[in-house]
């Protein structure tokens, strides 16, 4: 099996359907009702990746999100049947990987499970491997791709997959401007199906993870974002 995936909907045809495309890919499939039921059977069933509506009963899948979040970096692609923008923003901002669009083809979700799956096994690789990544510093930032470790100063500061694969981005293009496309395939890879503004919601973390480093990030508005060293020169005045 190339692995488990929880399937959280209250509409049960959406979650036959999924079970049909996902087990005719070879994925073992548990099902919730429900968002108390989804908790449970997350803590149950280890799930490799969860399917998550975000309008449930009992618990919302936002709250399923978080509390997921808090224990595990597990990939959550959250099912929405809005059109705008405002549950796509604030399911990244809860710690979604990626959503999907009500109605959807089913095909397109099963692509995108293997995509974050994949993305998921190459992170653990690369967590496991001895990396050949020299470390880099800017000002009184340090990261050491062979630890996974990053310091501010002296102080150790705790990051997030993305949230390091990005700042190593950053800290590897100082005063580079990098637009979304490029640090999307930088950190997330060429096949990432989500929105590009999830780079905008890592980068707020990070902004407030390194809130004491002297090296700041900068957006470069309609373009993208770069990594300001502290002996950069400022930029001119307007006048």
């Amino acid at each position: 099996m190339p692995g488990r995936i929880l399937v959280a909907d209250d509409e049960s045809n959406i979650v036959q359907l999924l079970r049909l495309y996902l087990r005719e890919a070879g994925y073992e499939v548990v099902a919730a009702h429900d968002g108390r039921e989804a908790l449970e059977r997350f803590r149950a069933d280890s799930p490799d990746l969860v399917l998550l509506d975000i309008m449930m009963p009992e618990l919302g899948g936002f709250e399923v999100c978080q509390e997921i979040r808090k224990t595990s970096d597990v990939p959550v692609i959250m099912l929405t049947a809005r059109t705008d923008d405002v549950d796509k923003i604030v399911g990244l901002e809860m710690g979604a990987d990626d959503y999907v669009t009500k109605p959807f083809n089913p095909r397109e979700v099963v692509a995108r499970v293997k995509a974050n799956l994949r993305r998921r096994e190459w992170d653990a690789a690369a967590a496991q491997s001895p990396t050949e990544r020299a470390a880099v510093t800017v000002g009184n930032v340090s990261l050491d791709p062979a630890s996974r470790v990053v310091t501010v100063g002296e102080k150790a500061v705790r990051l997030r997959q993305r949230e390091f694969d990005l700042l190593e981005a950053f800290l590897r293009h100082p005063n580079v401007v990098l637009d979304r496309e490029r640090l999307l395939a930088l950190v997330w890879g060429e096949d990432y199906f989500g929105d590009p503004r999830t780079i905008d919601v890592h980068v707020a973390w990070l902004r407030d993870k390194l809130a004491d480093a002297s090296a700041r990030i900068e957006t470069v508005w309609g373009v993208g974002y770069k990594l300001v060293p502290p002996d950069a020169e400022p930029p001119p005045r307007k006048r």
